[in-house]
């Protein structure tokens, strides 16, 4: 089992076994799917939810899109849990993504506590409203944590490429001695 210990300076965000897991697993379809609906449900509920505070209408709109972009997160967190598995053999806290798992722990929370006040009437509807919009922020850090991620596989990925394509190149014009 990998160490779910945080990751060390300079390590590669995936060994080269952990790129062909990745390449091959549905589960990276399946979060590549979730992410951009789960965004979208996110941008349309911030919508609903600023309009709701600036004018008093909208609430029942505005609650149900904290709901799905709610159901969106649980979802992409449980799959994304699978994938971590499918991927590093842990099912949280892989060494390449264990910050990211760390705050999505806390955006989490927060999406859960915004249900419960919900549910429950903890808290009155508009401060409601504010603990939903505290959720969001939280997620948006860890968005920008797995877009940085993206990033840099994708940064890694191109320099790979570039690797294999210098050492093709290199086999095929080997270097010739000429006497003059």
């Amino acid at each position: 089992m990998p160490n779910a210990s945080p990751p060390s300076v300079g390590r590669p965000l995936y060994t080269t076994e952990e790129r062909a897991r990745r390449d091959r697993s549905v589960w990276t379809v399946v979060q590549g799917v979730l992410a951009p609906l789960q965004l979208f449900a996110f941008l349309v509920s911030v919508w609903l939810v600023l309009s709701f505070l600036h004018t008093g209408n909208g609430e029942t709109a505005a609650t149900l899109s904290i709901v799905v972009k709610t159901l969106f997160l649980y979802a992409i967190m449980v799959t994304g849990a699978i994938w971590e598995k499918d991927v590093f053999g842990v099912w949280l806290f892989a060494p390449s993504f264990f910050w990211e798992d760390v705050v999505s722990m806390a955006v989490i929370a927060l999406h859960t506590a915004y249900l419960y006040a919900m549910l429950t009437a903890a808290l009155p509807v508009r401060e409601q409203m504010f603990l939903a919009l505290i959720a969001y922020a939280s997620y948006v850090i860890n968005a920008l944590q797995f877009f940085y991620k993206l990033y840099l596989a994708r940064k890694s990925s191109a320099i790979t490429r570039g690797q294999q394509t210098l050492r093709r190149d290199s086999a095929v014009q080997p270097a010739q001695m000429v006497d003059a």
